[in-house]
């Protein structure tokens, strides 16, 4: 028997308001999503994606639709953009600590919490480093830890990888599996890439061009934890045909 679901999209409507009427980004985007879920959001640019991720931030109203949570306070929201926006004045430690100083916690808590996200995500011995410091992969590794620090309910990860050379991408592929295996969160992710998709989430939504609805839902059956391996293996060809059809 599935938990009841941590998110609930009916109708999901956004129009940008212009001078011919109004830009539709997305149509009637209705699914759920239950705890501890991995999914990601796969479509071309322009398709919405970026959109939906605002609206489920609370950055941007709905023009019609309705966006329910299990929890009340969007606090419990924690996101991950294209680009890691480190402050570079501050280290490693003191860009992770943010949300908990702004919350107003202690010092001892934020040190020793902020630690333990420094040794998830693989940063042990560059907590004084500064941004200018670290390589693209390092600093995405300090933004998903910024953004976990508060246990989030649900992770909003805006193709944190895009900006990263093809290498360190795929690496971070990896890592971001194994942080995940870690902490069990709920996690909804944009991407272009199906190899992303399909090596990371537990469902695959593949939308429309714009504006952007649901064309595809497809459930991910690799088992986890996964593995390079899993990428050159015939099953993920053909899920990953099934995607390239529903995208094209």
């Amino acid at each position: 028997m599935n938990p009841k679901p941590i998110l609930s999209v009916r109708d999901l409507t956004v129009t940008y308001p212009d001078n011919n009427g109004g830009l539709d980004a997305l149509d009637n985007i209705s699914f759920e999503m239950h705890p501890r879920e991995f999914v990601c959001f796969l479509g071309p640019s322009g398709s919405g994606k970026t959109t939906f991720l605002r609206v489920l931030a609370g950055i941007l109203p709905p023009t019609s639709g309705r966006v329910s949570f299990m929890y009340q306070h969007r606090q419990n929201i924690g996101m991950v953009f294209q680009q890691a926006n480190l402050m570079p004045w501050r280290t490693v430690m003191e860009n992770i600590m943010l949300p908990l100083e702004l919350r107003g916690a202690g010092k001892i808590k934020m040190e020793n919490m902020a630690r333990e996200m420094i040794s998830l995500v693989g940063l042990k011995g560059f907590e004084g480093s500064l941004p200018r410091d670290l390589s693209g992969g390092m600093a995405q590794r300090v933004a998903i830890a910024r953004a976990l620090i508060h246990d989030p309910d649900l992770l909003l990860l805006d193709e944190p990888f895009a900006s990263l050379d093809a290498l360190t991408r795929e690496r971070m592929w990896m890592e971001l599996s194994r942080i995940w295996q870690a902490k069990q969160k709920t996690v909804i992710m944009v991407t272009h890439s199906i190899n992303e998709s399909l090596f990371l989430a537990d469902r695959v939504l593949v939308l429309t061009k714009r504006p952007g609805k649901i064309k595809l839902d497809l459930k991910v059956d690799l088992p986890r934890p996964r593995t390079d391996d899993m990428r050159y293996t015939s099953h993920f060809g053909k899920l990953a045909k099934k995607l390239r059809a529903a995208i094209e």
